[in-house]
């Protein structure tokens, strides 16, 4: 993956750097190939993760159910797998205009 983001069919695979104990819950800037993403939750048994799911879901506009995370469960280093979302985030956007050209 040569960003932190790129599609398999109608699926988008994330690469995410959580950053737990956050103030807010937001999208943040890409750093190397992670989209960080501050989540206002602490990093206990998986809550942080957890919280991030229902977050991002949002942000996608799809269910929580649609959102598989691939690895990172109880690790800032995670990697989602979100199907068929309907909405992106501008920043996510911005990387795969970037990656396609």
């Amino acid at each position: 993956m040569s960003c932190c983001c790129q599609w398999q069919g109608d699926t988008l695979v994330l690469n995410i750097l959580g950053r737990p104990r956050a103030k807010k819950t937001k999208i943040g800037k890409v750093i190397g190939k992670q989209l960080e993403v501050h989540v206002a939750e602490n990093p206990v048994r998986g809550r942080a993760t957890a919280h991030l799911v229902t977050f991002l879901a949002g942000e996608f506009d799809v269910p929580e159910k649609a959102i598989t995370v691939v690895f990172g469960v109880y690790n800032v280093n995670k990697q989602l797998r979100i199907a068929a979302p309907k909405r992106l985030p501008a920043v996510i956007a911005k990387q795969l205009d970037a990656a396609s050209r």
